[in-house]
């Protein structure tokens, strides 16, 4: 059975104003925990876990091939495996740049679908995923376990530059068009504003660049603080040495 998508709908709204609930409510459960507890990262994990492998297990009991169409080659799935092993090992190094894929590409994702005439159950598991990455990062951001550290914005964008040469690379070969480097998507997206091809795909690189400085913002001053203040130590040890 198909499901209708409408942007904007009530439904879509929804969803949207769902995500920073959830992410309260294990940020809520986390502090009544306590801060050395568990128990709130693993179930979050599990949960992205059992969505991205229900959507895989939904095409092999259908009998679509995942091959080559339907591999996580795709910017939003390679934050979903960062911030499951986030959630988990609580990483820096992954959550650095889990935290800007996530909430610059899975909260586009959201806002501006690329959804045709999916079925409920592709509905679901596309918000479900998304929004679930989305709420992964600001649940680990709320309840001060995580936080970008500096030059995570370059760390970032270089790791963002990789993954578009191996999509690109998948894609002139067998002919896809995964994180939208051979076509825009059919839905209206925010790509429609950056050009034709290959243009668009330049004007990328700087959309990108601005919102992961936008997103650094609130850790900026504080990320530069602590520099300043290990440093001074540093320098203070010299001295007395």
């Amino acid at each position: 059975m198909r499901f209708t998508f409408h942007l904007f709908s009530p439904a879509h709204l929804a969803i949207i104003a769902a995500i920073p609930l959830i992410a309260a409510i294990f940020t809520w459960i986390q502090r009544r925990l306590g801060r050395e507890s568990n128990i709130a990262r693993f179930v979050l994990a599990g949960l992205l876990f059992a969505v991205t492998a229900s959507y895989y297990a939904n095409f092999i009991l259908a009998g679509q091939a995942i091959f080559p169409a339907h591999l996580p080659l795709e910017l939003c799935d390679a934050s979903l495996w960062l911030m499951i092993v986030a959630l988990l090992l609580r990483k820096a190094a992954v959550f650095d740049i889990a935290y800007f894929w996530a909430l610059a590409g899975a909260t586009m994702a959201v806002l501006t679908p690329n959804l045709a005439t999916p079925t409920y159950f592709e509905a679901f598991a596309f918000f479900a995923s998304h929004g679930l990455t989305v709420a992964a990062v600001l649940y680990l951001v709320w309840s001060r376990q995580a936080r970008p550290r500096r030059w995570s914005i370059a760390r970032a964008m270089i790791g963002v530059n990789i993954m578009a040469v191996i999509a690109g690379t998948f894609d002139y070969f067998y002919r896809t068009d995964y994180m939208f480097l051979r076509a825009k998507p059919a839905q209206a997206s925010l790509l429609d504003f950056l050009g034709p091809w290959p243009w668009y795909i330049l004007s990328c690189e700087f959309v990108g660049l601005a919102l992961f400085v936008l997103l650094y913002l609130p850790f900026w001053r504080g990320n530069s603080q602590a520099h300043r203040g290990v440093s001074e130590k540093n320098v203070d040890k010299e001295v007395s040495v």
